[in-house]
């Protein structure tokens, strides 16, 4: 359920109560608009602050996915070696009906919450401009500001500049720190996809066992309303799987809306760590060629020195920000993993004690009803 603007303050609450959070966002009650040119869902972005940069402590805006969309953009281009978190993919596959149902619309607003928040919690990206800006303005405001920006042929150029770098083949003076980096992603990358897949697939085999269970039970009912001698039993047997039915109702509820969304979130991750390892390569590339030419060159080498200089400096800050940040990350993935897991535990346990426990009742109320008869035979 959507949460209430008033309520975000007893929301957010660390474990160390003495670290108090200055910046709080929602994301909230979604609304279709349909044009003549197309349909599409904005949602009320809440915001509340104390601090002193805000012109004021309370904004509510609406924003739509490209909006989100643009603030992930520019703050790569501000931050190009900071891991940016993740947004949900533009849904394209199932077609107009499937994109815009309840179950996708909230699936979205949940994750859209997420990315605005992960950044609130970042210790440099909660101070992007941008980032205010789209806390606060506006829609026409969002607009004007939008077109400030880089337009599309150099956002091109930055991006063919990058795919060049990478194929012309591996930075030479790479420091084994990211070599390293590299070679974790690749690992990490590879087995949070197998991770993923597995989990819908399993999420989907529940999904079918629990359609089968629903038809399963009302055929016991039935059934006794034929055989008077066995009626009570097979009504017991009735009453357990509708119980174990529901039991894996709650299940699929918790698959979906803790493991699936976190395995799936840092699929995202694993590719937006590949960018930013790369874009880390594309400075540092940058560099080594200027050295190059400077070795090669007789003249000029007051020029390219200066040069070389600013790019070490600009090396040095894209190090300096993704070692931060990578430590950052990696303290946060393997928090959310322990959590995520040990969530699923913790509900694999309870579905199994219940379905064991409604089970074993059954099996007891039988027990106690066959000694009654065998009683009852025994009389004279």
């Amino acid at each position: 359920m959507p949460i209430s603007p008033s309520s975000m303050i007893n929301q957010y609450k660390f474990e160390d109560e003495s670290e108090l959070r200055d910046l709080f966002i929602t994301v909230d009650d979604p609304e279709s608009h349909i044009t003549a040119i197309e349909t599409f869902i904005t949602y009320r972005v809440v915001t509340k602050t104390s601090r002193g940069e805000f012109d004021s402590s309370e904004y509510e805006v609406r924003r739509r996915y490209q909006d989100f969309l643009w603030l992930k953009s520019r703050l790569e281009e501000a931050h190009p070696t900071l891991i940016i978190p993740p947004l949900p993919e533009k849904f394209i596959m199932k077609g107009m009906v499937e994109r815009f149902s309840d179950e996708f619309i909230e699936t979205r607003r949940k994750a859209l919450h997420k990315f605005l928040n992960r950044i609130a919690d970042h210790p440099t990206l909660t101070f992007n401009e941008d980032f205010k800006i789209f806390l606060t303005a506006q829609a026409w405001e969002l607009s004007s500001h939008k077109k400030q920006g880089p337009g599309l042929l150099s956002r091109m150029g930055q991006t063919v500049r990058a795919v060049a770098s990478s194929v012309r083949g591996g930075v030479k003076n790479r420091p084994e720190m990211f070599t390293e980096m590299n070679s974790y992603m690749e690992t990490f990358s590879q087995k949070i996809n197998v991770l993923d897949k597995i989990a819908h697939r399993i999420y989907k085999e529940e999904r079918e066992y629990f359609n089968e269970m629903k038809e399963y039970g009302p055929i016991h009912t039935l059934w006794s309303a034929s055989e008077e001698d066995i009626a009570e039993s097979l009504k017991g047997v009735a009453s357990c799987i509708d119980k174990c039915c529901k039991a894996t109702e709650k299940r699929m509820a918790g698959l979906s809306e803790n493991l699936l969304p976190i395995l799936h979130e840092y699929v995202l991750y694993s590719e937006i760590l590949m960018g930013v390892l790369k874009r880390r390569d594309h400075i540092q590339g940058e560099l080594d060629s200027r050295v190059d030419a400077l070795a090669s060159k007789k003249t000029e080498k007051d020029l390219f020195s200066e040069e070389i200089g600013k790019l070490e400096d600009k090396v040095e800050c894209a190090n300096n920000a993704l070692k931060a940040d990578w430590d950052r990350w990696k303290q946060n993935m393997q928090c959310d993993m322990r959590s995520t897991f040990t969530n699923v535990a913790e509900n694999n346990l309870r579905y199994y004690e219940e379905c064991l426990a409604t089970w074993e009742s059954f099996l007891a109320s039988q027990t106690v009803e066959l000694h009654v008869e065998e009683d009852s035979e025994d009389k004279p």
